[in-house]
């Protein structure tokens, strides 16, 4: 079976990412920092399903690595699904260049960097799909988190440039926009359970959103209706507002 590149493979979504793909036959790549701290997931999945995992390392933010590190991959993937996130609070990000810097390098330009790489390939070769995890913190800008939010709306706006760019020649490109989801990076915020999703379920609505060939997830699929509202609430009230 084909090999499936997951790129923040760390990552509480990434990891049941990890674990839909192999569940339905797909080879995997699990590309981190520090991956040998992959090693008990990528047993616990091979026990259960007997497909192979190769545990690569990769910086995002090392921009000049990203060449080296896609031509070193013994077999080219089939798709890949970049998961890789960082998020501190807006104040510390305000007040900090070296924490908005990284906020935008982890969550846009790096991703931006490999997928460059990677579409380029996948274009020439006419196959391969592109999945990338969002927010829907980027359909528009709040005073709560609008530094991380606004490198999401870039990684928005360029999932949509490369779908565009890559449909003539049969690469699927998937922009997944989460809502609250049950992480360690969001284990300190009171999140209403019924706009909050379970990393098991995102995995599962990616696996599912990737396979129909669709081109924007939102999950949980109420997000779509509450972004509705909120990107058409006139822009003189909405400066106003707390939300």
């Amino acid at each position: 079976m084909s090999y499936v590149l997951i790129i923040g493979a760390k990552s509480d979504i990434a990891k049941e990412v990890a674990r839909e793909y192999a569940k339905n036959g797909y080879n995997l790549y699990l590309a981190a920092r520090d991956s040998n701290s992959l090693q008990d997931l990528k047993t616990d999945i091979q026990v259960r399903t007997k497909i192979e995992i190769e545990l690569v390392e990769f910086d995002i933010t090392k921009f000049d690595t990203h060449q080296n590190f896609y031509d070193s991959l013994p077999e080219k993937p089939l798709g890949v699904v970049v998961v890789s996130g960082y998020m501190n609070e807006q104040k510390v990000c305000q007040e900090n260049w070296d924490e908005s810097l990284n906020t935008i390098n982890v969550n846009y330009t790096g991703a931006v960097s490999i997928l460059n790489i990677i579409a380029n390939d996948f274009e020439k070769n006419k196959r391969g799909f592109i999945v990338g995890v969002s927010s829907v913190a980027g359909d528009r800008g709040r005073k709560a988190n609008y530094i991380y939010g606004s490198a999401k709306a870039a990684f928005s706006t360029y999932l949509s440039g490369l779908r565009n760019r890559l449909f003539e020649s049969s690469v699927h490109v998937l922009t997944v926009k989460p809502g609250f989801v049950a992480t360690k990076m969001t284990e300190d915020l009171d999140l209403p359970p019924n706009l909050t999703a379970q990393p098991e379920d995102v995995a599962k609505d990616i696996y599912n959103a990737q396979q129909k060939g669709k081109n924007i997830l939102y999950t949980k699929s109420i997000w779509q209706l509450v972004m509705l509202i909120i990107k058409h609430i006139p822009e003189f009230m909405f400066k106003k507002m707390s939300i």
